[in-house]
C-alpha cells in the first residue's frame, strides 16, 4: 500500500521524465510512495502551471509531497498551501524572479528542504538562502550549477534523507 504521492514539477525548459525526476522517482518508490509527473511544457506561464498542479492534486486524500525544479520549484511552493502538501522539496527554485506573480510563496508543509548550486548562473543561490531564512527550512548548497546534474548522487542522498524524515511524523520539521 502506498504511503502517499510524490508529485514532480519540472522546470521551464525540461520535461516530466528528465534525469533528475527519474532518479528521484526511484528514491520515492523505494520509500513506498507513488509518483506522478505532469507535462507543463505547453506553457511558460508559472501561474498557469501552478493552476495545473492544483487541479491535478485537488481532492487527494493521501499525503502529498511536491518536488519542483527551477520554475517547477516556484510552482510547487506556490501550490503547496492550497493543496495541503505534507512535504516540499525544491531544487534551485525560481524565487524572487521578475515576472512571477509572487516572489516568495509561503511554505506551511510539515517538511521542507531546498537544494541549490553555488554556481547557479540562472537563479542566484542567494535567492534560496534568503527564502530558506524567511521560511525557516533546511537548505543544502552544493558545488554545482543550475541543473544540479553533476551532483545527482548527492541530490538522491538528500532526497532519501528527506523522504525518511517524512515517514516519521514525530520528527522535527525540516
Amino acid at each position: 500500500m502506498s504511503k502517499g504521492l510524490v508529485h514532480f514539477v519540472h522546470g521551464k525548459e525540461s520535461g516530466p521524465h528528465g534525469t533528475k525526476i527519474a532518479a528521484l522517482s526511484t528514491v520515492a518508490r523505494r520509500h513506498g510512495w507513488d509518483v506522478a509527473s505532469l507535462d507543463y511544457s505547453h506553457t511558460v506561464d508559472p501561474a498557469l502551471r501552478a493552476q495545473q498542479l492544483r487541479s491535478a492534486c485537488a481532492g487527494l486524500e493521501q499525503p502529498l509531497i511536491l518536488v519542483g525544479s527551477s520554475m517547477g520549484g516556484w510552482v510547487a511552493a506556490e501550490a503547496s498551501v492550497r493543496v495541503d502538501a505534507y512535504g516540499v522539496f525544491l531544487l534551485a527554485p525560481a524565487l524572487y524572479m521578475p515576472g512571477y506573480p509572487t516572489q516568495a510563496p509561503p511554505l506551511l508543509a510539515d517538511h521542507t528542504a531546498i537544494v541549490h548550486g553555488w554556481d547557479d548562473d540562472v537563479i542566484p543561490c542567494e535567492h534560496s538562502i534568503r527564502y530558506a531564512r524567511l521560511q525557516r527550512c533546511t537548505l543544502h548548497l552544493v558545488q554545482d550549477g543550475h541543473r544540479l546534474e553533476r551532483k545527482l548522487d548527492t541530490l538522491c542522498q538528500l532526497f532519501d534523507a528527506f523522504m525518511a524524515r517524512c515517514e516519521h511524523p514525530a520528527s522535527a520539521s525540516s
